[in-house]
Protein backbone atom coordinates (compact mmCIF):
# COMPACT_ATOMS: atom_id res chain seq x y z
CA UNK A 1 0.00 0.00 0.00
CA UNK A 2 1.39 3.29 -0.67
CA UNK A 3 1.75 6.25 1.60
CA UNK A 4 -0.76 7.59 -0.53
CA UNK A 5 -3.38 5.67 -0.14
CA UNK A 6 -2.69 4.96 3.99
CA UNK A 7 -3.71 9.18 3.92
CA UNK A 8 -7.09 8.03 3.03
CA UNK A 9 -9.45 7.08 5.41
CA UNK A 10 -10.52 3.31 4.49
CA UNK A 11 -14.10 4.16 3.81
CA UNK A 12 -13.13 6.73 1.05
CA UNK A 13 -11.26 4.87 -0.95
CA UNK A 14 -13.68 4.13 -3.65
CA UNK A 15 -14.02 7.64 -3.86
CA UNK A 16 -12.53 9.86 -6.37
CA UNK A 17 -8.65 10.65 -6.08
CA UNK A 18 -7.75 11.84 -9.49
CA UNK A 19 -9.12 12.92 -12.83
CA UNK A 20 -8.69 14.55 -16.11
CA UNK A 21 -10.05 14.87 -19.73
CA UNK A 22 -9.54 11.37 -20.85
CA UNK A 23 -9.24 9.38 -17.12
CA UNK A 24 -10.82 9.10 -13.61
CA UNK A 25 -9.44 7.24 -10.76
CA UNK A 26 -10.43 6.26 -7.52
CA UNK A 27 -7.55 6.17 -4.74
CA UNK A 28 -8.22 2.49 -5.06
CA UNK A 29 -7.32 2.32 -8.46
CA UNK A 30 -4.33 4.77 -8.36
CA UNK A 31 -2.45 3.05 -5.65
CA UNK A 32 -1.33 -0.23 -7.44
CA UNK A 33 -0.20 2.89 -10.55
CA UNK A 34 1.48 4.68 -7.58
CA UNK A 35 2.90 1.53 -6.30
CA UNK A 36 4.60 0.50 -9.76
CA UNK A 37 5.10 3.96 -11.01
CA UNK A 38 7.93 4.79 -7.86
CA UNK A 39 9.17 1.14 -7.39
CA UNK A 40 10.14 2.02 -11.34
CA UNK A 41 11.21 5.21 -10.80
CA UNK A 42 13.50 4.58 -7.41
CA UNK A 43 15.45 1.78 -9.72
CA UNK A 44 15.95 3.87 -12.40
CA UNK A 45 17.76 7.12 -11.02
CA UNK A 46 21.34 7.24 -10.13
CA UNK A 47 22.32 8.34 -6.98
CA UNK A 48 21.50 12.03 -7.45
CA UNK A 49 17.84 10.79 -6.99
CA UNK A 50 16.48 13.17 -9.60
CA UNK A 51 14.22 13.45 -12.47
CA UNK A 52 12.94 15.69 -15.08
CA UNK A 53 9.01 16.32 -15.91
CA UNK A 54 8.61 18.24 -19.24
CA UNK A 55 4.73 17.90 -19.91
CA UNK A 56 1.19 19.43 -19.60
CA UNK A 57 -0.92 18.55 -17.48
CA UNK A 58 -2.83 15.42 -17.11
CA UNK A 59 -3.20 12.54 -14.94
CA UNK A 60 0.09 10.88 -15.78
CA UNK A 61 1.93 14.20 -14.70
CA UNK A 62 0.67 14.27 -11.32
CA UNK A 63 1.44 10.43 -11.13
CA UNK A 64 5.03 11.20 -12.18
CA UNK A 65 5.10 13.87 -9.32
CA UNK A 66 3.30 12.08 -6.88
CA UNK A 67 5.81 8.87 -7.38
CA UNK A 68 8.75 10.87 -6.68
CA UNK A 69 7.41 11.88 -3.83
CA UNK A 70 6.59 7.94 -2.50
CA UNK A 71 10.54 6.98 -4.21
CA UNK A 72 12.53 9.65 -1.93
CA UNK A 73 13.50 11.07 -5.12
CA UNK A 74 13.75 15.03 -6.24
CA UNK A 75 11.25 15.67 -9.24
CA UNK A 76 12.53 18.93 -11.48
CA UNK A 77 8.95 20.82 -13.07
CA UNK A 78 10.43 21.91 -16.58
CA UNK A 79 8.51 24.29 -18.35
CA UNK A 80 6.98 22.30 -21.44
CA UNK A 81 7.09 25.54 -23.73
CA UNK A 82 11.30 25.15 -23.35
CA UNK A 83 13.47 24.71 -26.47
CA UNK A 84 16.07 21.90 -27.25
CA UNK A 85 18.55 24.31 -26.13
CA UNK A 86 17.07 25.36 -22.68
CA UNK A 87 15.88 22.48 -21.54
CA UNK A 88 19.06 20.86 -22.35
CA UNK A 89 21.09 23.09 -19.73
CA UNK A 90 18.05 22.38 -17.01
CA UNK A 91 18.87 18.73 -17.75
CA UNK A 92 22.47 18.90 -17.02
CA UNK A 93 22.39 21.65 -14.70
CA UNK A 94 20.07 19.38 -12.88
CA UNK A 95 21.72 15.77 -12.97
CA UNK A 96 18.36 14.54 -13.74
CA UNK A 97 18.86 10.68 -14.83
CA UNK A 98 15.03 10.26 -15.98
CA UNK A 99 13.25 12.34 -17.96
CA UNK A 100 9.38 11.85 -18.26
CA UNK A 101 7.57 13.72 -21.54
CA UNK A 102 3.76 13.54 -22.53
CA UNK A 103 2.87 13.23 -26.70
CA UNK A 104 3.14 16.79 -26.81
CA UNK A 105 6.95 16.97 -25.83
CA UNK A 106 8.58 13.75 -26.94
CA UNK A 107 10.18 15.15 -30.06
CA UNK A 108 11.79 18.07 -28.26
CA UNK A 109 12.41 16.17 -25.14
CA UNK A 110 14.51 12.65 -26.83
CA UNK A 111 16.65 15.60 -28.46
CA UNK A 112 17.33 17.64 -25.22
CA UNK A 113 18.11 13.73 -23.42
CA UNK A 114 20.96 13.25 -26.27
CA UNK A 115 22.73 16.21 -26.30
CA UNK A 116 22.69 15.61 -22.29
CA UNK A 117 23.69 12.32 -22.32
CA UNK A 118 20.59 11.21 -20.66
CA UNK A 119 19.55 7.64 -21.60
CA UNK A 120 16.30 7.19 -19.80
CA UNK A 121 13.34 8.96 -21.46
CA UNK A 122 9.46 8.00 -20.29
CA UNK A 123 6.96 8.69 -22.63
CA UNK A 124 2.70 8.80 -21.78
CA UNK A 125 0.72 8.02 -24.99
CA UNK A 126 3.45 8.64 -27.16
CA UNK A 127 4.04 7.25 -30.85
CA UNK A 128 7.02 4.71 -30.51
CA UNK A 129 10.42 6.49 -31.07
CA UNK A 130 14.11 5.53 -30.98
CA UNK A 131 15.40 5.93 -27.20
CA UNK A 132 11.63 6.58 -25.63
CA UNK A 133 10.61 3.72 -23.26
CA UNK A 134 6.50 3.79 -23.30
CA UNK A 135 4.63 4.49 -19.83
CA UNK A 136 2.51 1.93 -20.26
CA UNK A 137 5.32 -0.25 -20.56
CA UNK A 138 7.56 0.56 -17.78
CA UNK A 139 4.62 0.44 -15.04
CA UNK A 140 3.53 -3.04 -16.55
CA UNK A 141 7.32 -4.06 -15.66
CA UNK A 142 7.35 -2.87 -12.33
CA UNK A 143 6.38 -4.36 -8.55
CA UNK A 144 3.20 -3.58 -7.18
CA UNK A 145 4.85 -4.27 -3.86
CA UNK A 146 4.40 -0.83 -1.42
CA UNK A 147 7.54 1.45 -2.35
CA UNK A 148 10.11 1.26 0.61
CA UNK A 149 9.06 4.48 2.64
CA UNK A 150 12.61 4.43 4.75
CA UNK A 151 14.32 6.45 2.27
CA UNK A 152 14.87 10.27 2.55
CA UNK A 153 12.55 12.47 0.35
CA UNK A 154 13.65 14.87 -1.36
CA UNK A 155 12.03 17.96 -2.45
CA UNK A 156 11.52 19.32 -6.20
CA UNK A 157 14.29 21.56 -7.64
CA UNK A 158 12.83 24.18 -9.50
CA UNK A 159 14.22 26.47 -12.15
CA UNK A 160 13.16 30.34 -12.23
CA UNK A 161 12.61 31.85 -15.30
CA UNK A 162 15.57 33.05 -16.09
CA UNK A 163 14.90 36.89 -16.93
CA UNK A 164 18.35 38.27 -16.18
CA UNK A 165 20.53 35.21 -17.16
CA UNK A 166 20.81 31.66 -16.90
CA UNK A 167 18.09 29.81 -14.97
CA UNK A 168 18.83 29.35 -11.34
CA UNK A 169 17.80 26.21 -9.43
CA UNK A 170 16.85 26.23 -5.79
CA UNK A 171 14.89 24.00 -3.84
CA UNK A 172 11.42 23.56 -2.52
CA UNK A 173 11.39 25.61 0.24
CA UNK A 174 10.91 24.07 3.96
CA UNK A 175 7.74 25.97 4.02
CA UNK A 176 5.95 23.42 1.32
CA UNK A 177 8.39 20.81 2.01
CA UNK A 178 8.85 19.75 5.37
CA UNK A 179 12.39 18.17 6.62
CA UNK A 180 11.73 14.52 7.65
CA UNK A 181 13.95 11.61 7.78
CA UNK A 182 12.04 9.24 5.90
CA UNK A 183 9.24 8.72 3.54
CA UNK A 184 6.70 7.74 6.27
CA UNK A 185 7.70 10.27 8.59
CA UNK A 186 7.27 13.10 5.57
CA UNK A 187 3.97 11.75 4.93
CA UNK A 188 3.02 11.55 8.39
CA UNK A 189 3.59 15.55 8.75
CA UNK A 190 1.78 16.58 5.84
CA UNK A 191 -1.51 14.17 6.21
CA UNK A 192 -2.92 16.66 8.05
CA UNK A 193 -3.34 19.07 5.18
CA UNK A 194 -5.39 16.67 3.46
CA UNK A 195 -9.05 18.23 2.71
CA UNK A 196 -12.01 15.89 1.75
CA UNK A 197 -13.13 18.29 -0.95
CA UNK A 198 -11.32 18.16 -4.69
CA UNK A 199 -9.38 20.76 -5.85
CA UNK A 200 -9.05 22.18 -9.32
CA UNK A 201 -5.13 22.57 -11.13
CA UNK A 202 -6.19 25.04 -13.91
CA UNK A 203 -2.13 26.21 -14.32
CA UNK A 204 0.67 24.59 -15.53
CA UNK A 205 1.92 22.03 -13.21
CA UNK A 206 5.81 23.20 -13.55
CA UNK A 207 4.34 26.52 -11.17
CA UNK A 208 5.02 26.21 -7.80
CA UNK A 209 1.50 26.79 -6.69
CA UNK A 210 -0.52 23.94 -8.79
CA UNK A 211 2.43 21.65 -8.44
CA UNK A 212 1.70 21.87 -5.00
CA UNK A 213 -1.90 20.88 -5.17
CA UNK A 214 0.12 17.45 -7.08
CA UNK A 215 1.63 17.35 -3.50
CA UNK A 216 -1.79 17.26 -1.78
CA UNK A 217 -2.65 14.13 -3.82
CA UNK A 218 0.19 12.54 -1.44
CA UNK A 219 -1.58 14.08 1.48
CA UNK A 220 -4.87 12.30 0.16
CA UNK A 221 -6.52 15.20 -1.55
CA UNK A 222 -8.07 14.71 -4.90
CA UNK A 223 -7.34 16.63 -7.95
CA UNK A 224 -9.11 17.42 -11.19
CA UNK A 225 -6.65 18.74 -13.48
CA UNK A 226 -7.20 20.82 -16.07
CA UNK A 227 -5.05 19.59 -19.70
CA UNK A 228 -5.71 23.97 -20.79
CA UNK A 229 -7.75 26.60 -19.30
CA UNK A 230 -10.83 26.70 -20.45
CA UNK A 231 -13.16 29.46 -18.32
CA UNK A 232 -16.41 27.75 -18.70
CA UNK A 233 -15.24 24.70 -18.95
CA UNK A 234 -13.71 25.22 -15.51
CA UNK A 235 -16.88 26.82 -14.12
CA UNK A 236 -18.31 23.05 -15.45
CA UNK A 237 -16.27 21.04 -13.47
CA UNK A 238 -16.39 23.20 -10.02
CA UNK A 239 -20.04 22.46 -10.32
CA UNK A 240 -19.71 18.57 -11.17
CA UNK A 241 -16.89 17.59 -8.29
CA UNK A 242 -17.90 20.27 -6.39
CA UNK A 243 -14.26 21.65 -5.78
CA UNK A 244 -13.36 22.99 -2.44
CA UNK A 245 -9.83 24.74 -4.07
CA UNK A 246 -7.68 26.05 -6.52
CA UNK A 247 -4.86 28.24 -7.36
CA UNK A 248 -5.17 30.89 -10.01
CA UNK A 249 -3.36 34.08 -11.37
CA UNK A 250 -5.17 37.28 -12.40
CA UNK A 251 -5.15 36.40 -15.97
CA UNK A 252 -7.72 33.94 -14.88
CA UNK A 253 -9.76 35.60 -13.32
CA UNK A 254 -9.97 38.13 -16.29
CA UNK A 255 -11.10 35.46 -18.33
CA UNK A 256 -13.83 33.32 -16.55
CA UNK A 257 -14.98 37.58 -15.38
CA UNK A 258 -15.33 38.13 -19.42
CA UNK A 259 -17.96 35.07 -19.79
CA UNK A 260 -21.31 36.38 -20.30
CA UNK A 261 -23.44 37.25 -17.20
CA UNK A 262 -25.87 34.01 -18.63
CA UNK A 263 -23.11 31.93 -18.88
CA UNK A 264 -21.37 32.35 -15.27
CA UNK A 265 -25.06 32.39 -13.76
CA UNK A 266 -25.24 28.44 -15.36
CA UNK A 267 -22.83 27.11 -12.97
CA UNK A 268 -22.78 26.63 -8.89
CA UNK A 269 -19.53 27.35 -7.18
CA UNK A 270 -20.42 27.41 -4.45
CA UNK A 271 -18.68 24.67 -3.18
CA UNK A 272 -15.08 26.81 -3.29
CA UNK A 273 -13.72 27.51 -0.40
CA UNK A 274 -10.26 28.72 -0.78
CA UNK A 275 -9.51 30.28 -4.25
CA UNK A 276 -5.62 31.41 -3.64
CA UNK A 277 -3.93 33.77 -6.39
CA UNK A 278 -0.23 34.52 -6.70
CA UNK A 279 2.09 34.96 -9.61
CA UNK A 280 1.07 38.75 -10.56
CA UNK A 281 -0.59 41.46 -8.87
CA UNK A 282 -4.60 41.59 -9.71
CA UNK A 283 -6.13 44.66 -10.45
CA UNK A 284 -8.40 45.75 -8.08
CA UNK A 285 -11.37 45.69 -9.95
CA UNK A 286 -10.73 42.28 -11.01
CA UNK A 287 -10.18 40.81 -7.30
CA UNK A 288 -13.08 42.61 -6.31
CA UNK A 289 -15.73 41.22 -8.72
CA UNK A 290 -14.04 37.96 -7.95
CA UNK A 291 -15.16 38.35 -4.11
CA UNK A 292 -18.08 39.65 -5.44
CA UNK A 293 -19.05 36.50 -7.55
CA UNK A 294 -16.88 33.21 -5.44
CA UNK A 295 -17.71 35.40 -1.88
CA UNK A 296 -14.57 35.94 0.40
CA UNK A 297 -12.78 32.83 -0.47
CA UNK A 298 -10.07 34.42 -2.06
CA UNK A 299 -6.66 34.65 -0.55
CA UNK A 300 -3.65 36.16 -1.84
CA UNK A 301 -0.12 34.56 -1.36
CA UNK A 302 3.11 36.76 -2.46
CA UNK A 303 6.38 35.52 -2.57
CA UNK A 304 8.54 33.27 -4.69
CA UNK A 305 9.77 29.77 -5.86
CA UNK A 306 12.94 30.23 -3.73
CA UNK A 307 11.29 30.93 -0.40
CA UNK A 308 8.09 29.87 -0.90
CA UNK A 309 4.77 32.23 0.30
CA UNK A 310 6.06 35.55 2.36
CA UNK A 311 2.96 37.35 3.13
CA UNK A 312 -0.75 36.16 3.11
CA UNK A 313 -3.93 38.21 2.52
CA UNK A 314 -7.83 36.80 3.17
CA UNK A 315 -10.14 38.84 1.50
CA UNK A 316 -11.87 40.58 4.61
CA UNK A 317 -8.18 41.84 5.29
CA UNK A 318 -7.39 42.73 1.32
CA UNK A 319 -11.50 44.38 1.18
CA UNK A 320 -10.36 46.56 4.30
CA UNK A 321 -6.97 47.39 2.95
CA UNK A 322 -7.16 47.33 -1.26
CA UNK A 323 -3.76 46.32 -2.83
CA UNK A 324 -2.23 45.06 0.09
CA UNK A 325 -0.36 41.19 -0.58
CA UNK A 326 -0.81 40.78 3.60
CA UNK A 327 1.03 40.18 6.86
CA UNK A 328 4.73 38.12 6.40
CA UNK A 329 4.16 34.49 7.33
CA UNK A 330 6.08 33.02 9.68
CA UNK A 331 9.02 32.60 9.94
CA UNK A 332 9.29 35.93 7.94
CA UNK A 333 9.39 38.97 8.63
CA UNK A 334 8.64 42.09 6.61
CA UNK A 335 11.78 45.17 6.47
CA UNK A 336 11.89 47.87 4.38
CA UNK A 337 14.90 48.84 3.39
CA UNK A 338 16.02 52.53 1.83
CA UNK A 339 18.28 53.72 -0.59
CA UNK A 340 20.88 54.67 1.96
CA UNK A 341 20.84 50.38 3.49
CA UNK A 342 18.79 51.59 6.84
CA UNK A 343 15.58 50.41 7.66
CA UNK A 344 12.33 52.38 7.07
CA UNK A 345 9.47 52.75 8.95
CA UNK A 346 5.62 52.42 8.39
CA UNK A 347 4.91 53.92 4.81
CA UNK A 348 8.04 54.69 3.38
CA UNK A 349 9.15 53.10 -0.03
CA UNK A 350 11.89 51.19 -0.22
CA UNK A 351 12.98 48.14 -1.15
CA UNK A 352 11.14 44.68 0.57
CA UNK A 353 13.43 41.90 2.58
CA UNK A 354 12.45 39.60 4.70
CA UNK A 355 14.14 38.68 7.42
CA UNK A 356 13.98 34.52 8.26
CA UNK A 357 14.25 33.75 11.85
CA UNK A 358 15.63 30.47 10.75
CA UNK A 359 18.43 32.00 8.98
CA UNK A 360 18.22 30.14 5.64
CA UNK A 361 17.23 33.01 3.48
CA UNK A 362 16.70 31.57 0.06
CA UNK A 363 19.04 29.37 -1.84
CA UNK A 364 20.45 28.67 -5.28
CA UNK A 365 20.98 25.14 -5.77
CA UNK A 366 25.17 25.40 -6.71
CA UNK A 367 25.44 29.35 -7.07
CA UNK A 368 26.53 30.89 -3.73
CA UNK A 369 27.36 34.03 -5.31
CA UNK A 370 23.78 34.64 -6.61
CA UNK A 371 22.48 33.58 -2.83
CA UNK A 372 24.83 36.19 -1.62
CA UNK A 373 23.73 38.63 -3.89
CA UNK A 374 19.77 37.88 -2.83
CA UNK A 375 20.78 38.57 0.80
CA UNK A 376 22.36 41.66 2.49
CA UNK A 377 22.36 39.63 6.31
CA UNK A 378 22.19 36.41 6.77
CA UNK A 379 18.97 35.13 6.46
CA UNK A 380 17.66 38.56 5.20
CA UNK A 381 17.24 38.41 1.32
CA UNK A 382 15.09 39.90 -1.16
CA UNK A 383 13.14 39.02 -4.00
CA UNK A 384 13.38 42.16 -5.92
CA UNK A 385 10.42 44.02 -4.96
CA UNK A 386 9.81 47.87 -3.93
CA UNK A 387 7.03 48.45 -1.53
CA UNK A 388 6.14 49.87 1.97
CA UNK A 389 4.40 48.45 5.21
CA UNK A 390 1.65 50.13 6.87
CA UNK A 391 1.81 50.87 10.38
CA UNK A 392 -0.47 47.04 11.31
CA UNK A 393 2.63 45.85 8.93
CA UNK A 394 0.53 45.42 5.87
CA UNK A 395 2.69 44.79 2.62
CA UNK A 396 1.94 46.99 -0.52
CA UNK A 397 4.00 46.35 -3.57
CA UNK A 398 4.89 48.91 -6.39
CA UNK A 399 7.07 47.87 -8.49
CA UNK A 400 10.02 45.41 -9.12
CA UNK A 401 13.31 46.72 -8.60
CA UNK A 402 15.02 45.89 -12.11
CA UNK A 403 11.66 47.84 -13.49
CA UNK A 404 12.50 51.42 -12.18
CA UNK A 405 12.55 54.46 -15.13
CA UNK A 406 14.94 56.94 -14.45
CA UNK A 407 13.92 59.61 -16.13
CA UNK A 408 15.67 63.23 -15.57
CA UNK A 409 17.08 61.76 -12.58
CA UNK A 410 13.56 60.80 -11.30
CA UNK A 411 12.84 57.53 -10.06
CA UNK A 412 9.59 56.13 -11.74
CA UNK A 413 7.65 52.90 -10.66
CA UNK A 414 5.64 51.70 -13.79
CA UNK A 415 3.40 49.75 -11.63
CA UNK A 416 1.59 52.85 -10.62
CA UNK A 417 0.28 53.59 -14.14
CA UNK A 418 -0.19 49.77 -15.36
CA UNK A 419 -2.84 49.90 -11.92
CA UNK A 420 -4.65 53.00 -12.96
CA UNK A 421 -4.13 52.16 -16.80
CA UNK A 422 -5.89 48.43 -16.07
CA UNK A 423 -9.21 50.14 -14.83
CA UNK A 424 -9.60 51.78 -18.09
CA UNK A 425 -12.78 50.11 -19.52
CA UNK A 426 -11.25 49.81 -23.10
CA UNK A 427 -7.92 48.79 -21.58
CA UNK A 428 -7.80 44.38 -21.33
CA UNK A 429 -4.11 44.50 -20.32
CA UNK A 430 -1.21 46.96 -20.15
CA UNK A 431 2.81 46.95 -19.37
CA UNK A 432 4.39 50.15 -18.92
CA UNK A 433 8.32 50.19 -19.31
CA UNK A 434 11.48 52.55 -20.10
CA UNK A 435 11.62 53.43 -23.92
CA UNK A 436 15.14 55.41 -24.56
CA UNK A 437 14.52 59.67 -24.79
CA UNK A 438 17.71 61.52 -26.14
CA UNK A 439 17.19 63.96 -23.33
CA UNK A 440 16.04 61.85 -19.99
CA UNK A 441 17.99 59.42 -20.57
CA UNK A 442 14.35 57.44 -20.24
CA UNK A 443 10.98 58.34 -20.72
CA UNK A 444 7.77 55.74 -19.82
CA UNK A 445 6.22 53.86 -22.30
CA UNK A 446 2.91 52.06 -22.32
CA UNK A 447 1.98 48.74 -24.27
CA UNK A 448 -1.92 48.77 -24.52
CA UNK A 449 -4.33 45.48 -25.09
CA UNK A 450 -7.13 46.95 -26.20
CA UNK A 451 -10.19 45.30 -25.00
CA UNK A 452 -11.59 46.04 -28.79
CA UNK A 453 -8.08 45.61 -31.43
CA UNK A 454 -10.72 46.75 -34.12
CA UNK A 455 -11.46 50.08 -32.20
CA UNK A 456 -8.57 50.98 -29.91
CA UNK A 457 -9.11 53.67 -26.79
CA UNK A 458 -7.72 57.19 -27.79
CA UNK A 459 -4.31 57.64 -26.48
CA UNK A 460 -5.26 61.12 -25.50
CA UNK A 461 -7.97 59.68 -23.82
CA UNK A 462 -5.60 57.25 -21.90
CA UNK A 463 -3.21 60.12 -20.62
CA UNK A 464 -6.27 62.39 -19.46
CA UNK A 465 -7.31 59.26 -17.76
CA UNK A 466 -3.91 58.72 -16.23
CA UNK A 467 -3.36 62.25 -15.26
CA UNK A 468 -6.37 62.10 -13.34
CA UNK A 469 -5.06 59.76 -10.86
CA UNK A 470 -1.11 60.59 -10.96
CA UNK A 471 1.24 62.94 -11.11
CA UNK A 472 2.33 64.05 -14.64
CA UNK A 473 6.12 62.61 -14.63
CA UNK A 474 4.60 58.83 -13.56
CA UNK A 475 2.24 59.14 -16.29
CA UNK A 476 3.19 57.51 -20.16
CA UNK A 477 4.62 59.86 -22.79
CA UNK A 478 3.15 57.62 -25.83
CA UNK A 479 0.88 54.71 -26.26
CA UNK A 480 1.64 51.34 -28.39
CA UNK A 481 -1.92 49.69 -29.12
CA UNK A 482 -0.22 45.81 -28.94
CA UNK A 483 -1.88 41.96 -29.53
CA UNK A 484 0.18 40.63 -26.68
CA UNK A 485 3.26 41.71 -23.96
CA UNK A 486 3.96 38.31 -23.50
CA UNK A 487 2.13 37.49 -19.74
CA UNK A 488 3.81 33.62 -19.45
CA UNK A 489 1.16 31.13 -17.82
CA UNK A 490 1.49 32.53 -14.33
CA UNK A 491 0.89 35.90 -15.36
CA UNK A 492 4.02 37.44 -15.86
CA UNK A 493 5.51 39.88 -17.65
CA UNK A 494 9.42 40.00 -19.20
CA UNK A 495 9.83 43.40 -18.86
CA UNK A 496 13.71 43.34 -20.48
CA UNK A 497 12.33 41.11 -23.50
CA UNK A 498 9.53 43.92 -24.36
CA UNK A 499 12.08 46.79 -23.58
CA UNK A 500 14.46 45.02 -25.92
CA UNK A 501 12.50 45.97 -28.99
CA UNK A 502 12.89 49.97 -28.07
CA UNK A 503 16.43 49.82 -27.35
CA UNK A 504 19.60 50.14 -29.98
CA UNK A 505 21.58 47.15 -29.57
CA UNK A 506 21.45 44.92 -25.70
CA UNK A 507 21.00 48.14 -23.86
CA UNK A 508 17.58 48.90 -22.45
CA UNK A 509 18.59 51.65 -19.63
CA UNK A 510 19.61 54.78 -19.87
CA UNK A 511 22.42 56.69 -18.73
Amino acid sequence: MSQTLLSVAPDQRDALALVDERVEYSWNRLDPVLNRAANALFRAVDAMRRAAVFAPNSAETVIAYVAGLEAGVSTVPVSYHLTVGELEYILRDSGASVLFVGPETAETGLEAARAAGLETVIGWRCEPRDGLTAWEDWLAAASEAEPDASVKPLPHLHYTSGTTGTPKATQTPPQYFPEAATVAEFAAIVRPRRTPAPGIAVGPLYHTGPLGMARNVFAGSALVVMGHFDAERALALIERHRVAGSVMVPTHFQRLLALPDAVKAKYDVSSMQRLAHTGAACPRDVKKAMIDWFGPVLVEAYGGTEAGSTTFITSPEWLERPGSVGKALPPYATVIIGEDGRELGPNQEGQVYFRDSTGRGIVYEGDPEKTAAAHIAPGVFTLGEVGYVDEEGYLFITDRVSDMIVSGGVNIYPAEAEQVLIRHPEVADVAVLAAPNREMGEEVKALVIPRDPANPPDAAELDRFCRAALAGFKCPRSYDFVDDIGRNAMGKINKKQLRQRFWPGDRTIGG
